[in-house]
């Protein structure tokens, strides 16, 4: 068999190609919501509400409701929970994510030891998988990113604006609890979305390294959004033909591209400031 013979093969089968769409869209989705986490200072949290969301997994695998609905209302929950107590009680926002997570996390892993799983296995979960990606899951993770680019442009002002400086923004008239709450939401909802894909204990990287190789060359708010999609949806298609050849999860291989990219990056944006 040829090389290109071998590049082409696993687009025979029905759930790689659902499995590709999904990681295309779930890294340009991590790559757009990013954005807002890392130029907060956040991105801690969402590595840490992809550990709430397995306890949601775990509640919605053990009563036998689907996990998208289960894990997303979870998801959501702990959302608003660390907010609210971040904000009414003094507590930094790091403290809050820490309490929240674990404990979600921990309660996960104690009712799938117990009780086992009747949905996608604990190692699927964890690290992500191609095997079960259904063609509904494409259609979820397209609407989640399609929700989200509206959210994106309708509010692009208020987002801005809060995240680069919150304070301005409320004397300014922005609804800066409400806006923190939608990107919360968000946050949540794209966690859910790349579960299957690239699993609980890789989203954050998923989230950040596109957001970080797309600051190191984009100059305005706006090119920055647009460089982090087209990176995550680029990390997504590479790792996940380069998951089938090599037999890795898929997550593990999103992951090590994007590492790669921002390597390449780096070192090229490095040099270039030493040549200027």
């Amino acid at each position: 068999m040829s090389w290109w013979s071998a590049l082409w093969d696993p687009f025979r089968f029905g759930f790689f190609v659902n499995g590709l769409l999904v990681a295309t869209f779930a890294g340009a989705l991590c790559g757009l919501t990013g954005v807002y986490i890392t130029l907060r200072g956040m991105s801690y949290l969402g590595h840490g509400l992809s550990h709430s969301v397995f306890g949601g997994f775990a509640a919605a695998s053990l009563i036998g409701v689907d996990y998208y609905l289960g894990a997303g209302l979870w998801g959501v929950a702990s959302a608003l929970m660390i907010n609210r107590v971040a904000r009414s009680r003094g507590i930094g926002s790091d403290a809050a994510i820490g309490v929240v997570t674990t404990a979600s996390f921990a309660l996960g892993v104690a009712l799938l030891t117990l009780f086992g799983s009747r949905g996608p296995s604990f190692d699927a979960a964890l690290f992500g998988s191609i095997v079960g990606v259904r063609p509904v899951d494409v259609v979820i993770v397209a609407a989640v990113l399609g929700c989200t680019l509206v959210v994106v442009c309708a509010r692009y002002r208020a987002l801005l604006f809060t995240t680069f400086d919150p304070e301005v923004a409320r004397a300014s008239g922005v609804a800066v609890g409400r806006v923190d709450v939608l990107l919360m939401c968000v946050l949540s909802l794209a966690v859910l979305a790349t579960l299957t894909v690239i699993g609980v204990t890789l989203v954050a990287a998923a989230l950040v390294v596109p957001a970080v190789i797309a600051r190191m060359v984009a100059r305005t708010f706006a090119f920055l959004l647009v460089v982090a999609a087209l990176v995550g949806a680029g990390t997504g298609f590479v790792g996940m033909n380069l998951s089938y050849h090599v037999d890795v999860p898929s997550g593990t291989t999103i992951v090590l591209v994007g590492a790669a990219v921002f390597a390449v990056v780096y070192a090229a944006t490095t040099g270039a400031k030493r040549w200027q």
